[in-house]
């Protein structure tokens, strides 16, 4: 997400402080705001993809998904 879109997210948060948002600055805000969220976990996805551990034995195996079954 661009500088701009962040600042803009910012600018309307302190808006909604000073006054209420209107109609479509509020619609404005969700959308941004989904925006944003979906970049960020889909950040927090790739990292956690390429997420390596190490056991205390010293084998390393990829981080699984919650629904996987365990490596045997």
């Amino acid at each position: 997400m661009d500088k701009e879109k962040i600042d803009r997210i910012n600018e309307l948060a302190r808006i909604k402080k000073q006054r209420a948002l209107t109609e479509a600055e509020a619609a404005e805000q969700a959308a941004l705001r989904q925006e944003y969220l979906a970049e960020y976990r889909e950040n927090m996805k790739a990292m956690l993809d390429n997420l390596i551990i190490q056991e205390p034995d010293g084998t390393k195996h990829a981080l699984r998904q919650k629904d996987e079954p365990p490596l045997q």
